[in-house]
């Protein structure tokens, strides 16, 4: 009888608790949240229980997507909608409410640098959804992001990124092979956005796990469905705790790349084990080889990678490596579809510096026109428009107390599309800008990161600059293209910025 009652105790306990718990998260934290946000000179619309802002979020985010923009690169309305009519309506210091957890929109600067250089302090969100899509060295933190950090580096030192070399071109020459042969005399209208996807998919294939295209087609197709189920699934955030068909999907395709990325493992573990080492330059190699030698220097398996956490970076590598440089080729070919005089600009300094030859690494590095074109591309169409922190304490940024519970977003397209740092052409694609250097372009302001920056900056914007630079040379070299009527200027985002229904663009053989 005694033990009942003490069941039926702690039973009332734990109700008493939990009950607690959700009034605390639901009203007792935000409101003396928005006090101190207010207090602070930020302003944005009262907390509302539990959905905060996010019913409006999600209907502007629909309404602003059902219908396609014109051809302009004044695109943060249709991408960002609350966010933008946000900043219209209270100014560049705002918040919004992503459910009961406020968000800060940080736009200064010199406040954005301090974040992204202090990354011990001003860490990401946690994954939530987006882990069954890739966790890695993208989502951890502290000593354990070091320590992967520590792992991967060798993966993307200069001189290893030279021998990747031959596989971008290969996979290049495979998809103008195919171009060659659906390009008519007088040109022909091609969607090269599934062409510019085959094209990375199989450069990551190659480059990173040494299989074939096959092999790497199976992940890609499942990451892309497993991707866009999650975006739908996120803007529903307030209502994430409950069971949906889709969150079920999601499990099934979260173990069904696993299980082919473990496969890939595997059989490179084998061949090491067998002595071989003809795929011991490409990405897995190296990044086995890298963990093998911590594990040795140390003498234990805790200062290397688990097999669950190969996998999760080997994810990550064809997720990020994919998605990052079709993005950017993408943009660029559908701009210098656009800009005909910047195309020839870029044509001719192909054929300067390579004629009709292989575009060799050593050269690459000269293709300074090229090169002020890829830096416009990405400060209009940057890959991650919008970036998230958060602090775990009461924290200083500038002259700002950041109370703990607070989210901050990083709007980097904000930064790049800002008036006031790249004058009134802001909108323009204009990549003389360009001409004399990031520093030059920005007056000196911290206003262009389209890879991140600080500790935390992308580990393989090198390997996606390379990979992008070879690409166009080659497709400048053998194809000039405009925009097809048929083009439908409509970006999007995934988890990078994307046409959402493809690339339409008329492709004439030189």
């Amino acid at each position: 009888m005694q033990y009942i009652s003490l069941t039926i105790a702690f039973a009332i306990i734990l109700v008493i608790f939990l009950r607690w718990r959700l009034l605390n998260w639901l009203w007792l934290q935000p409101r003396p949240l928005e006090k101190c946000l207010r207090e602070l000179g930020f302003r944005g619309n009262s907390y509302r229980l539990l959905v905060g802002d996010m019913n409006e979020v999600v209907k502007m985010d629909e309404e602003a997507k059902s219908k396609p923009i014109k051809f302009s690169h004044d695109i943060v309305p249709r991408l960002m909608p609350f966010i933008h009519k946000t900043i219209i309506d209270y100014g560049k210091n705002s918040f919004i409410w992503l459910g009961p957890n406020p968000a800060m929109l940080i736009m200064e600067p010199e406040h954005i640098r301090e974040i992204l250089s202090k990354s011990n302090i001003f860490q990401k969100p946690p994954p939530a959804l987006t882990k069954l899509l890739a966790e890695g060295i993208l989502s951890y933190e502290a000593d354990k992001w070091a320590k992967h950090r520590r792992i991967i580096n060798p993966a993307f030192h200069l001189d290893k990124l030279k021998h990747m070399v031959p596989s971008f071109h290969l996979t290049t020459c495979e998809m103008l092979s195919k171009w060659e042969k659906i390009v008519s005399t007088e040109g022909s209208e091609v969607d090269v956005w599934p062409y510019l996807q085959t094209l990375t998919s199989d450069a990551i294939s190659r480059t990173a796990f040494g299989s074939s295209y096959e092999e790497g087609r199976k992940i890609h197709e499942l990451q892309q469905e497993l991707a866009k189920i999650i975006v739908k699934e996120t803007e529903a955030s307030y209502i994430r705790f409950l069971p949906t068909k889709e969150k079920r999907r999601m499990n099934r395709l979260h173990q069904e790349v696993r299980s082919l990325v473990l496969r890939i493992i595997n059989k490179r573990m084998n061949e090491i084990e067998a002595g071989e080492t003809s795929n011991s330059d490409d990405l897995l190699g190296i990044l086995l080889e890298s963990n093998l030698k911590e594990i040795q220097e140390h003498g234990n398996k805790k200062f290397g990678m688990s097999i669950d956490e190969v996998i999760e970076e080997c994810k990550l590598f064809y997720l990020a490596g994919q998605e990052t440089t079709s993005a950017l080729l993408v943009w660029s070919m559908i701009l210098l579809s656009k800009h005909s005089d910047w195309q020839a600009r870029a044509r001719e300094e192909v054929l300067q510096v390579f004629g009709n030859n292989i575009p060799d690494y050593d050269k690459l590095s000269q293709l300074k026109v090229v090169t002020m074109i890829m830096q416009e591309v990405l400060r209009l169409y940057p890959p991650i428009f919008l970036m998230g922190r958060e602090v775990h304490k009461e924290t200083k940024l500038g002259n700002l107390s950041i109370p703990s519970g607070v989210q901050l977003l990083l709007p980097t397209i904000l930064l790049h599309h800002d008036q006031e740092i790249w004058g009134e052409d802001v909108k323009e694609f204009n990549p003389e800008r360009f001409s004399e250097g990031v520093n030059r372009a920005t007056k000196g302001k911290f206003a262009y990161f389209p890879f991140s920056w600080g500790p935390r900056n992308c580990i393989g914007q090198n390997f996606a600059m390379l990979e992008a630079k070879m690409a166009l040379a080659m497709i400048l070299q053998q194809f000039a293209f405009e925009v097809s009527p048929s083009y439908a200027h409509v970006p999007y985002s995934v988890f990078t910025l994307l046409p959402q229904y493809g690339a339409q663009l008329i492709l004439n053989k030189l």
